[in-house]
């Protein structure tokens, strides 16, 4: 029996870190992907901006897609140990921040590289490009948000309720993924208030560091969700 549990927590720890190691790899993609490609402005002459930046547009496309495979790999790694605790709560996680969220950094991805196919013939692919840029924009400035705003509320729901780390850097991320959805709303209403993104962006590297230095709480992990005080549910 000790030697099982031995072996369940080395697991556990290996989890924490991977996921740790994610969270940092998924938005040092992220960040730098968007730094490096062009602005697309609207109203821009979208086509021409990438045929004179195609490389930077290219590395950035193919670095945000790498941003959205490691953050939809963290549900599937978290899986296995949310699951003691609540396991419809973790398996929303994996299905909205896993599959969904991921979704939009692909089709994200794909328009980019659509209108880099569409840049070698930009008088031929004006209207299309136009419409492509639009729908970039909103997949990347509205649609994104949904997704990855459930599925944090999930996983901090869990990491709270059975005090995986810290309850502070639980409700750290409660708070910050309700102000990161405003960001988007906002822009539907006109306004710019990308900044209630930062705290939940702050916060993430926090557990990530939290992760891969301390692990998930031990006293939780040795519990197996079977206590009703530390149920998420």
């Amino acid at each position: 029996m000790l030697a099982k549990r031995t072996a369940g927590a080395i697991t556990d720890r290996k989890a924490a870190t991977i996921i740790g190691v994610l969270y940092i790899i998924g938005t040092a993609s992220g960040v730098l992907g968007l730094a490096i490609m062009p602005s697309f402005a609207a109203g821009t002459d979208i086509l021409a901006q990438i045929a004179s930046h195609r490389t930077a547009t290219v590395v950035g496309a193919l670095l945000v897609l790498s941003m959205g495979f490691a953050l939809s790999a963290i549900p599937a790694v978290f899986y296995p140990i949310g699951r003691r605790f609540s396991e419809v709560l973790s398996m929303g996680y994996v299905i909205f921040r896993g599959a969904l969220e991921g979704m939009t950094y692909v089709i994200a991805a794909f328009i980019w590289l659509v209108l880099i196919a569409l840049s070698a013939e930009p008088s031929a692919a004006a209207q299309t490009a136009t419409l492509l840029q639009t729908a970039e924009r909103v997949v990347w400035e509205q649609l994104v948000a949904l997704p990855f705003v459930i599925g944090a509320l999930m996983f901090y729901w869990v990491l709270y309720g059975a005090r995986l780390v810290p309850r502070w850097l639980s409700i750290w991320g409660l708070a910050g993924a309700v102000l990161y959805f405003a960001a988007p709303l906002a822009r539907m209403a006109g306004l710019s208030l990308d900044f209630l993104m930062a705290p939940l962006a702050v916060q993430e590297m926090v557990l990530a560091l939290w992760l891969i230095i301390r692990g998930f709480s031990s006293d939780a992990l040795a519990s197996d969700g079977d206590s009703g005080s530390r149920r998420a549910t």
